[in-house]
């Protein structure tokens, strides 16, 4: 049996190999999370930055309060003023969907049944968002992120 040497070539492919692993590896991670990104959330942050104060306290001077919960099928998004009752908005535009990419993103038909508006949905578990623009009866926006947890 012939004994081998460890020879400049040898070191040189081990180099290679163990940096094109490493090179494949931030690539793909890159790629991925290029690929999965949902967007901006705003076309001009510097403009948005202006209205933001002043679009908070209209908001909070609402006094509403917005909580999600999938259940049975259905998406059910209760909005309440400060005494507890609820809250029927003059508009509701809301997109459903994971936050972390935009591939499940639907637009629910919400209908308030009285108490909260509801849409059916079938969720699979895990994460879920729900990203509504709504308007008041006096007018005022109101914008907010709702996260959930759906069990599954």
């Amino acid at each position: 049996m012939s004994e081998r040497k460890f020879t400049g070539r040898h070191a040189l492919m081990i180099f290679v190999g163990a940096f094109g692993i490493i090179f494949a590896v931030n690539f793909a991670l890159a790629y991925n999370a290029v690929a999965t990104f949902p967007g901006l959330e705003v076309k001009n942050s510097y403009v948005a930055s202006q209205q933001f104060d002043d679009k908070r306290a209209a908001q909070e001077a609402l006094g509403w309060t917005v909580n999600a919960r999938a259940t049975g099928g259905q998406v059910i998004l209760a909005i309440t003023d400060t005494t507890g009752a609820p809250v029927q908005v003059e508009t509701l535009d809301a997109t459903l969907g994971r936050p972390t990419h935009t591939k499940d993103d639907m637009r629910p038909d919400f209908r308030f049944d009285g108490t909260a508006y509801v849409a059916p949905a079938e969720l699979a578990g895990g994460n879920w968002n729900i990203r509504m623009k709504a308007q008041a009866a006096d007018g005022t926006p109101f914008e907010q992120r709702v996260v959930f947890y759906v069990k599954g």
